[in-house]
């Protein structure tokens, strides 16, 4: 055996035993491929029998090169990867994009109806997430068919998702200066049906699982986690507000007209992970709120500001026009320029504060496009929640954390 393969064993030894222990503690490699750990994450725990000492979890697993990808392609192409980091909520991603570069590009005018528009499918995304990750959830404390619940509901928004553009899962359809293409006849009409089953569904969901004293025992008192500590470990989205923090970018930092909507900030003081399961509950109402006003007040009008140097002319243009010809080659072949500076720009994702940061040097290119994804800082916190806990309840920490290793590694 080589003196490489000689060191694994002398780590292994180095975390079995610290100076000063009384008692002999295990160390227990949870993942990458545990069905548990929802995603590539590796935690290294060390147990004093069932009773987690330590928790360190390794990542980068799932390393993509997101940011540089995106540095490489014209700023419209750049969507197209952005929205696969959160792959679970990939328009709220594109939404982060595309307001950092029309910030840049000094671009205020976004039609009302993509405004709308905007809002709608981005409270359909964090519905959808949320739905993912209480079914999922669930299934790790034992419960079975509440698994379906949320899945044949978010079935539904995925239908919507594909009726408009075409994509179930990475539609990449926000753009720079508004939408890839305007809503086709019959959006509404589904919009409605949604709009009167989710809360029954919600009401059914919450009967079944609110109080069940099987998940309560479970999660009450699970990986608490106090205000204070939140924001101290850079906390943000539902885990931050379940610590009893209000805070929520949509109406802390307003885009897309948030500031217009009526919708509450869904805060629990308990700190732990029921508090935690809770909020999202109450955070899908929320955003069926916000989903129905934008319903009621779905206006009229162009999807894309007019500016023939940003977003292509349309096809019936093109044909009767060589100026418009000109600007589609133009934009297909090299794209546009962006001014030179730089911009930080965040949204409510709905796993709490994504920001980018977007920086032009005045090319066809970003320059630097670097993501604060909240899964990253989120997931950190394991180093805190864990210990003193039982293995098992390693499985219901992580799983109320909600982190995506796609925007960890990214």
């Amino acid at each position: 055996m080589s003196a490489t393969d000689l060191s694994i064993f002398e780590n292994e030894r180095d975390l079995t035993a610290q100076p000063g222990d009384e008692r002999d503690t295990l160390v227990l490699s949870m993942g990458p491929q545990h069905p548990s750990t929802h995603g590539v994450l590796r935690v290294m725990l060390r147990l004093d029998g069932e009773t987690v000492v330590t928790a360190d979890p390794e990542i980068g697993f799932l390393h993509t090169g997101i940011e540089k990808q995106a540095e490489n392609l014209f700023w419209q192409q750049a969507v197209t990867v952005v929205d696969r980091a959160d792959y679970l909520a990939p328009l709220s991603n594109s939404l982060c994009y595309v307001l950092a570069a029309e910030k840049l590009l000094g671009i205020q005018n976004i039609p009302p109806r993509a405004q709308v528009l905007r809002v709608m499918f981005a409270e359909l995304t964090r519905i959808a997430s949320h739905l993912v990750q209480l079914g999922t959830h669930a299934m790790d404390l034992g419960a079975q068919s509440i698994f379906m619940y949320a899945f044949e509901m978010r079935e539904r928004i995925l239908e919507i998702m594909e009726f408009v553009t075409g994509a179930r899962m990475h539609q990449s359809w926000f753009r720079i200066g508004g939408l890839a293409i305007d809503v086709p006849k019959g959006f509404l009409d589904k919009m409605d049906d949604f709009i009167g089953r989710f809360p029954e569904r919600l009401s059914d969901i919450r009967a079944i699982l609110e109080k069940n004293i099987i998940i309560m025992d479970r999660l009450i008192g699970v990986g608490k986690m106090t205000a204070h500590e939140a924001v101290e470990w850079g906390m943000t989205g539902p885990i931050l507000r379940a610590s009893g923090v209000a805070y929520d970018v949509r109406k802390a930092f307003p885009y897309s007209g948030y500031e217009t909507y009526d919708f509450d900030i869904c805060t629990r003081t308990s700190g732990d992970s029921y508090a935690r399961f809770v909020v999202r509950l109450d955070e899908m109402y929320e955003a069926w709120r916000i989903i129905k006003q934008a319903r009621e007040k779905f206006p009229d009008g162009p999807v894309t500001i007019d500016d023939r140097k940003i977003l292509p002319p349309p096809k019936t243009e093109i044909q009767h026009s060589m100026e418009a010809l000109i600007h589609h080659f133009k934009l297909v072949s090299s794209g546009f320029n962006v001014p030179e500076g730089h911009i930080y720009q965040a949204v409510e994702s709905p796993r709490g504060e994504l920001g980018m940061y977007v920086t032009s040097a005045g090319g066809n290119k970003p320059w630097r496009v670097r993501w604060r994804p909240p899964s990253f800082y989120n997931l950190q916190a394991l180093r805190k929640l864990a210990p003193g806990n039982l293995v098992a309840d390693v499985v219901a920490i992580i799983g109320s954390l909600d982190p995506v290793f796609g925007e960890v590694d990214r």
